[in-house]
């Protein structure tokens, strides 16, 4: 292997990502490899509707027509491999559009699938022993889908065998790079602490730009909005990488923009549970090497366990969600009485109808601060948008609210407007099913020019690891002065299900100490207690010098299952930074680490 070094560039975070990434990567950022990330639970039940439909659809259609159409010449002229979840429930399908798309522009690349994600047709045999992850429910009746989250084995096994582009259904994201660092380098399943490292890597570059500043939380340090570079990992056989972008792009790479990625979705950092490894991320530390370059090392694995997360999605009844704006003096008020007035009413003819009361509602003021619950701030806000949501087992319900909503234009309170797009639509209301598979219970092959390769899990033995060590309590004196959290650390938040995490990383080292004794899992738990039913974990993340909170039962649901305007956990983080907390008051004199701050209240 010796100095050779691979370059793995990240084109798309998610189904609806712009389409622009593949072609910069290619042009400008000197790859070996494109990946493109696709799917979401949520993806998956749309792609199970479609194929139900059509036995040759499933699979997402933008991955063909618009990048492998447009860019073929491209990508064979320049030797760059392709790796895409871009399968779905289908990748089969998927591979055979590819080759068509490919004849069609005259460019002979060899396309591979990888088959067995897909557990709809062992649904009956892994009924009785499979249960819901976290409720210890049965399987539904008639889940729309229900795939595994398969490794990157399967993925290196046909780059090995030729592929030029290789498709998967559902994988873990960060599968769809440690594939080709797993084919690069010629690892094996034994190499714990390698496959940590790539996972690392793939992790990093799963959502696209958001590790090159999107999304950061100093947004006004970010340049270039309109043309943010697609992130790019530089890596070396041992499992150490830098996080880069091409040149001339927008975005920024600093230890801070790529921590905040590091952190996302990230529940344990010390034990992150993947098909192929246990990944410790806890002791990772970041340095700047150069201009928008940062390196990475300090991942460590183990063993991984003898079972596959799946998720399955079933119809769970309806929803539907109503929007309007209210807008003159005191628009507040007027939207809840005309959120109360029109759920009222509607009510009432579910009643006469027989029908019963709604499973869920939701009422949110936006603009007045309503998602903050008792953590807003006052204020007379003269726009506010009035969103209703609600979910029934029965669409007649709803359609009963669909019609009932809009006539509050004429007959409620002044300043209504914005219902231009006509009455709310019912849909269905998807809910999702997390378990654990027996990895011998799946069937995982390479499909590759007619031939099927299976590719089995390897029998690996458990691993112990060690505990992490606790950090000393050190108290650090305050005199009653305070500043918001965000004065003192930067973080993002993420969602698994109806899970959220929040990473709260010290800006800088002496902060950590305050943090550690005033940001404590019962302090956020309280802070966000109008949103977090369940406990608050926190989790100390040593080598970024900060902490991770694990927050349990956050999201209404999460996913299509919520009804919240913000059932991804999205803006938990920027919540949380509002936290105040108690500083010395010296750090806020002049020449003082939080001058700037000083006067200011939390």
């Amino acid at each position: 292997m010796g100095d050779k070094r691979i370059r793995i560039g990240g084109a798309s975070g998610f189904w609806g990502d712009t389409d622009q990434g593949a072609a910069q990567l290619l042009r400008l950022g000197q790859v070996d490899y494109l990946v493109f990330d696709y799917l979401a639970e949520i993806t998956m039940s749309l792609l199970s509707r479609l194929r139900a439909k059509d036995p040759a659809k499933g699979y997402v259609p933008d991955f063909v027509t618009g990048v492998v159409a447009p860019l073929a010449g491209e990508i064979a002229a320049k030797g760059v491999k392709l790796v895409a979840n871009a399968g779905g429930v289908n990748p089969v399908a998927c591979a055979q559009a590819i080759e068509a798309a490919l004849a069609a522009a005259g460019v002979p690349l060899k396309v591979a699938a990888v088959t067995g994600d897909d557990l709809l047709p062992q649904l009956e045999s892994l009924r009785p022993s499979v249960r819901e992850m976290f409720t210890g429910a049965a399987l539904p009746a008639k889940p729309w889908s229900l795939n595994a989250y398969l490794g990157a084995f399967p993925i290196a096994r046909a780059l090995a065998a030729g592929a030029d582009i290789v498709v998967t259904g559902r994988c873990v994201d960060s599968a769809l790079a440690l594939g080709p660092l797993i084919h690069a380098f010629a690892w094996g399943e034994r190499d714990f602490d390698r496959l940590a490292a790539g996972s690392l890597a793939g992790h990093i570059i799963e959502c696209g730009p958001q590790a090159t500043g999107g999304l950061f939380t100093d947004w006004r340090e970010v340049p270039g909005w309109d043309d943010m570079g697609f992130p790019i990992v530089d890596c070396a056989a041992d499992g150490s990488f830098v996080v880069t972008k091409p040149p001339g792009t927008g975005g920024l790479v600093t230890p801070a923009t790529v921590a905040e990625q590091i952190t996302y979705e990230i529940g344990d950092p010390a034990a992150y549970l993947l098909p192929d490894v246990t990944a410790d991320f806890s002791g990772v530390t970041l340095a700047q090497e150069g201009p928008d370059r940062v390196s990475v090392s300090g991942a460590r694995g183990y063993a991984p366990g003898p079972d596959c997360k799946a998720s399955a999605t079933f119809h769970d009844g309806f929803r539907v969600v109503g929007t309007m704006m209210v807008g003159g003096r005191e628009a507040a008020p007027k939207a809840r009485r005309i959120a109360e007035a029109t759920l009222a009413r509607v009510r009432r003819l579910m009643a006469a109808r027989g029908l019963g009361d709604f499973r869920a509602s939701d009422v949110e003021v936006l603009g007045a601060e309503a998602t903050y619950g008792e953590q807003a701030r006052g204020g007379a806000s003269r726009e506010v948008i009035l969103k209703v949501a609600l979910s029934h087992a029965d669409k007649e319900a709803l359609e009963i609210f669909s019609r009932e909503f809009i006539p509050a234009a004429t007959s409620m309170a002044p300043g209504i407007t914005g219902f231009a797009g006509g009455r709310p639509k019912v849909q269905p209301l998807i809910s999702l099913f997390s378990c654990l598979v027996p990895k011998t219970a799946l069937d995982v092959a390479v499909e590759m020019a007619g031939v099927r390769t299976p590719v089995p899990f390897a029998a690996l033995p458990t691993q112990p690891r060690p505990l992490p060590p606790v950090p000393e309590d050190v108290k650090v004196a305050a005199n009653g002065a305070t500043v918001p959290l965000i004065a003192l650390a930067h973080g993002r938040s993420g969602d698994k299900g109806d899970k959220a995490n929040i990473s709260v990383l010290a800006r800088r080292p002496e902060y950590l100490p305050l943090l550690r004794s005033q940001v404590t899992a019962a302090a956020v738990k309280h802070w966000l207690s109008h949103l977090v039913l369940g406990q608050v974990e926190r989790f100390e993340w040593p080598g970024l010098g900060g902490f991770n909170f694990l927050l349990h039962e956050a999201l209404g649901g999460g996913g299509t299952s919520s009804l919240r305007y913000d059932p991804q956990g999205k803006a938990l983080a920027q919540m949380l930074l509002d936290l105040p907390v108690a500083v010395p008051g010296a750090w806020l004199k002049p020449g003082g680490p939080l001058a700037e701050w000083g006067g200011a209240a939390a």
